[in-house]
């Protein structure tokens, strides 16, 4: 029987994992139709193809979509240099989804997965029965497909969470939009330059996207169109030896360069750190700028923009209809979940992980990729490339490499992960399993009601 006639596997979103999840269904010989919402490949990176990854091009590219694109001619960039997120698309994910033709589908947006002639309350023949789903069109046009198992590496791009400390949207942060961004800006757009050249920006978040957003606005007030440009950092914890990450101890050595270039930015003065503040509030003063309140009374005055980067949320509203089996507090597999929890996982990284840990009670569906993180942060691609590699071996009823482990993870260099925001018992730098740089003074800005001063150096906890 030709692919063609079996019923596909659809794989949710042409972005990396996707794509690679593809990748490796073509290699078992199993029929995928990739269905993205967007109209090019990588749709999500387009909007950050500004930043640099801190994986590099030898870490990013999948084996099996490597193998598939070598007949066309496709050369692998430089392994040991660092792309940005337009390299990503250009020397690959486009060339990738070029390759894989007619089986990707773009203007496709999935709105529904169930099983056919089964809701999630029907128990009668339920595990025998195909997969439908439902998909709208960009020309409004309506389609049901049958499939014989689900993919879903839509990520989580689309749902950035918001800025309120309680999960909640802070009071009047929708009313403010237009002086609020949840993307790192792209500082290299004249536009974009203007907008942050010579104002006070607050950042909220303390990943990796908050690192960049604050190393680019403190070059932006090095350089001579920047003048009197000024950002405060808003964190809900406060500042340890570990909160700039794994520095020089991380084997990823662009992440741990990042986190320095952070740090730089608060040492050097273009950045003031508020420490323990979360937002309840976003209000337009009387000079028309932005105020933060925090829950506990605090005011920041004078913002001119407001740059939110407190992490992502899974879309589970397609979802509805199929038995999952989630982590409620990360929204992530319940055997995923204790592997990747800011609130417990510490040292090291995240093992390898596949259908095992993935799967749930509606067999054939995994949520893979960022998507499969839920709420937790710092994914890697090799990590999704690893979940699709296991996931199609085990569709294609092959256990004993599903079951395999084909990839060893860098060390993060990190005690605590992100940690719990409330913990005052950081790790001290040198002890526990792993080794950090020593704490080093920050210039701090203590916050109170209706006004805004500097205090001495020194780490707060």
């Amino acid at each position: 029987m030709s692919t063609a006639s079996v019923p596909p596997v659809v794989v949710i979103g042409a972005g990396p994992i996707g794509l690679a999840a593809a990748a490796h269904l073509s290699e078992r010989g199993l029929n995928p139709l990739v269905l993205e919402a967007g109209h090019t490949a990588g749709t999500a990176v387009h909007d950050w193809a500004h930043v640099r990854l801190f994986s590099t091009w030898g870490e990013i590219v999948d084996p099996a979509a490597e193998k598939l694109l070598a007949p066309t001619g496709w050369s692998k960039p430089d392994t040991g240099t660092y792309p940005s997120g337009g390299d990503w698309i250009e020397h690959y994910l486009r060339p990738l989804a070029a390759v894989l033709g007619d089986r990707v589908r773009y203007g496709a947006r999935v709105t529904g997965v169930s099983k056919a002639g089964r809701d999630r309350i029907v128990d009668a023949d339920r595990d025998t029965q195909p997969f439908v789903v439902h998909v709208q069109h960009a020309d409004g046009r309506e389609e049901r497909i049958l499939a014989a198992g689900v993919i879903d590496a839509s990520g989580t791009w689309a749902r950035p969470a918001p800025a309120g400390g309680s999960g909640l949207p802070a009071l009047g942060e929708r009313a403010a939009a237009d002086r609020i961004t949840y993307r790192v800006p792209d500082l290299t757009d004249p536009a974009v330059r203007d907008r942050y050249a010579g104002k006070r920006t607050a950042v909220i978040g303390s990943g990796a996207s908050a690192f960049t957003a604050l190393a680019a606005l403190a070059e932006l007030a090095r350089s001579h169109d920047g003048t009197a440009t000024k950002t405060v950092w808003v964190l809900r914890r406060g500042i340890s030896g570990s909160t700039f990450g794994g520095g020089d101890a991380d084997q990823l050595p662009a992440r741990g360069a990042l986190g320095l270039a952070a740090k730089a930015a608060v040492d050097d003065g273009h950045a003031e750190a508020v420490t323990g503040f979360r937002t309840e509030a976003v209000e337009r003063d009387t000079d028309g700028r932005l105020a933060l309140v925090a829950e506990d009374g605090r005011r920041l005055r004078d913002v001119d923009e407001l740059i939110v980067l407190t992490g992502f949320r899974p879309d589970l509203s397609f979802l509805s209809e199929v038995r999952l089996r989630l982590d409620e507090r990360l929204q992530a597999p319940v055997e995923l979940a204790p592997l990747i929890d800011p609130n417990q996982h510490s040292c090291g990284t995240v093992y390898p992980h596949g259908h095992r840990e993935l799967s749930h009670p509606d067999p054939g569906v995994y949520l893979v990729g960022m998507k499969s993180y839920g709420r937790a942060p710092t994914f890697l691609a090799m990590t999704g490339y690893e979940q699709v590699r296991s996931i199609t071996a085990a569709l294609a009823g092959d256990t004993e490499a599903a079951d395999r482990v084909d990839l060893v993870l860098p060390e993060t260099g990190v005690c605590g992960g992100s940690g719990l925001f409330d913990t005052a018992d950081v790790p001290e730098a040198g002890t526990g399993c792993c080794t950090t740089p020593a704490p080093q003074p920050v210039q701090l800005i203590t916050v109170s009601p209706g006004s805004a001063t500097t205090s001495g150096g020194g780490c707060n906890a």
